[in-house]
């Protein structure tokens, strides 16, 4: 199934910091920054608890490139989960940022999420950092194809692989664990295009390296935006702390609704420590959106 993690019940809200971010957003031109804890409410889990540590193993960049069996890994565990993954739909969280962007408070939105989440609760222009899940590419001749698609190929030359059914645990990258037996058991599919068999979700793996491109982008936002709000995200990983740091160094306010602490802690203006279904829809709610 999606798993939804358990965590510790929050410590109640700090009123005044609360007050402040949704001053920041009254005030407009907010670069929102958003991380796992965003789609943990849709079932979808992330890479780190609450006090940061790493509690999943992803599959890291070097391991695919490696050679087919690290491919024929992981795609057999990915087609495995896929369609429940898929499943998983934009919880209030998203639709708050939706409605803030509406309301014209955002400068913008950039995502370290790869599910597709902030587009299907209406916001637009999302920057995906570290791509999406929703497209493949093959690493020779670079054509892309709908992960659909590719998800059917998959299934008519593995007819009777499994797929995850309610019970199973599906992982941030959308994938289930699987025993050695049924990934030998697993048919990778050639590319279309060239026949190579190193077709790729539109990710950047652990590992990888986050298109030049999309920094350009992200710092552009963060650097033409009055503020910096962070939401759900430990800041553990440079691809995103690294936006937090600049909008410090640029003396903008820096705000953070999460649970636990950040790596960023020392560039913060104001950390609200609680989930965000909790907070987002009141804080929606009370800037007008």
């Amino acid at each position: 199934m999606l798993h939804h993690p358990t965590v510790p019940s929050p410590a109640p809200v700090d009123v005044s910091a609360y007050e402040q971010v949704s001053s920041l957003l009254q005030g407009g031109e907010v670069a929102v920054l958003t991380g796992a804890g965003m789609s943990t409410p849709s079932g979808i889990p992330d890479y780190r608890g609450p006090d940061g540590r790493r509690r999943v193993q992803p599959m890291m960049y070097s391991e695919f490139l490696a050679d087919l069996e690290g491919r024929r890994r992981y795609w057999a565990r990915a087609f495995a989960g896929w369609e429940r993954f898929s499943a998983a739909g934009p919880n209030v969280a998203h639709h708050a940022v939706a409605r803030w962007q509406r309301a014209g408070a955002l400068s913008g939105i950039i995502t370290q999420n790869v599910d597709g989440l902030h587009q299907a609760a209406g916001a637009r222009d999302v920057i995906e950092l570290h791509g999406s899940l929703a497209r493949v590419v093959c690493l020779d001749c670079s054509r892309a194809y709908p992960r659909p698609e590719v998800h059917g190929w998959l299934a008519e030359a593995n007819p009777t692989f499994l797929v995850a059914d309610r019970d199973s645990v599906v992982q941030p990258d959308g994938d289930v664990v699987l025993t050695a037996e049924q990934v030998r058991a697993f048919t990778v599919v050639p590319c279309p295009g060239c026949g190579c068999d190193r077709l790729k979700p539109d990710v950047v793996f652990f590992g990888g390296t986050v298109d030049k491109a999309l920094v350009e982008a992200s710092f552009a936002l963060v650097e033409r935006a009055r503020s910096v709000l962070v939401l759900g995200s430990s800041l553990q990983v440079m691809s995103g702390y690294r936006f937090v740091r600049r909008a410090a160094a640029l003396a903008k306010p820096v705000a953070v609704i999460t649970r636990g602490s950040t790596r960023g802690s020392a560039e913060t203006s104001v950390h609200v420590d609680a989930l965000l279904e909790d907070v987002l829809p009141r804080l929606a709610d009370q800037i007008g959106a």
